[in-house]
């Protein structure tokens, strides 16, 4: 059977999503974004990727977030998305908002990740003919790379602008100091840092200890969360164990020693907050990051239709009572 042409919802853009503007730009971005991390790649049969990007696309989510070594394996969810391109979104390039990144392991020998300008440019290149671009909306650099000259990097930044591969560009987990020298060097050559991407959620608050999140606000940069849900530890996925199945279960990226007692007597109590607000475990950790307007988006990775449908919910309450704050930032 041929499946049907797809045809996005006509009532995309009011159906409940929000926008918010990143940084001192001209971009808007959905509060809640697709990250295609660990639920695009080969593993995955195409028709639930499909169904997922299809349902985000109509829901209002504009904007899918990627990197060259997505998958598993290593380039697949772009694969994958350059398949959902070609099928799907192809007449609606002009709708969305596509990123990938360069700086982790990709491929083997010395030229294979960091921060060189070999790596990124030959990894930008690559990127762009798996998903079926001509270019990308914004391009980061994944990491910092301490043996590479940050000028070095930089300016591979700033030349894959000027050649047209990537309107925009950005930088994720910088060190602080290390920020500051980038939005510096970049402002100085007219290539705006559009975006910084950091790894902030209820039990990992480093963006506002630390200051980046207050940095990025001050250069005018937009901040995009990445793991809003700590790969699924905010949700109510662990509430009585580890289910078969789950991200835990295979004990990869999420061990299953970070289930500790106490670790578990805080989801407990963050869900009995949730509970109160008529809210899941999962939505309420999205709002509580949402509802401060310095973070431009959150990047969810579901991994089905009904997973993120979940998580788009939490777009419809993300006002916070100060006791609510208080009795959160107390467990």
């Amino acid at each position: 059977m041929i499946p049907d042409i797809y045809s996005p919802a006509t009532d995309r853009y009011d159906n409940g999503m929000a926008y918010r503007c990143c940084g001192r730009s001209g971009i808007l971005l959905p509060a809640i974004s697709l990250g295609l991390w660990h639920n695009f790649g080969d593993v995955n049969p195409l028709a639930n990727s499909l169904a997922m990007a299809h349902y985000a696309f109509d829901h209002g989510i504009t904007h899918f977030d990627l990197a060259n070594n997505y998958g598993p394996s290593y380039g697949s969810a772009e694969e994958t998305f350059g398949q959902i391109m070609k099928k799907s979104f192809l007449p609606y390039r002009d709708e969305l908002f596509i990123s990938t990144k360069a700086g982790h392991d990709m491929w083997r020998g010395p030229y294979g990740e960091w921060g060189s300008r070999k790596h990124l440019m030959a990894s930008l290149d690559q990127s762009l003919k798996r998903m079926n671009l001509d270019y990308v909306d914004i391009f980061y650099s994944h990491r910092y790379d301490p043996d590479t000259p940050l000028e070095e990097t930089l300016q591979t930044l700033v030349d894959i602008v000027r050649q047209g591969k990537a309107l925009y560009v950005g930088i994720s987990k910088y060190p602080k100091d290390k920020a500051e020298f980038a939005y510096r060097y970049l402002e100085e050559r007219d290539v705006h840092c559009l975006l910084y991407q950091g790894r902030y959620n209820l039990f990992n608050r480093e963006p506002e200890q630390e200051g980046i999140l207050r940095q990025a606000q001050d250069n005018g940069t937009g901040f995009i969360a990445f793991s809003p849900l700590a790969q699924g530890l905010l949700t109510d996925r662990y509430l009585n164990g580890i289910p078969e199945g789950s991200r835990m279960s295979h004990n990869a990226f999420l061990k299953k020693d970070t289930l500790t007692p106490a670790t578990l007597q805080r989801i407990k109590a963050l869900n009995a907050v949730a509970a109160r607000r008529g809210q899941t475990l999962a939505e309420m950790a999205l709002a509580w990051l949402l509802k401060d307007e310095a973070v431009t988006s959150v990047i969810v990775g579901a991994s089905s239709v009904a997973q993120l449908a979940d998580n788009l919910k939490a777009i419809g309450n993300t006002a916070f009572t100060q006791e609510e704050l208080e009795e959160i930032n107390n467990i």
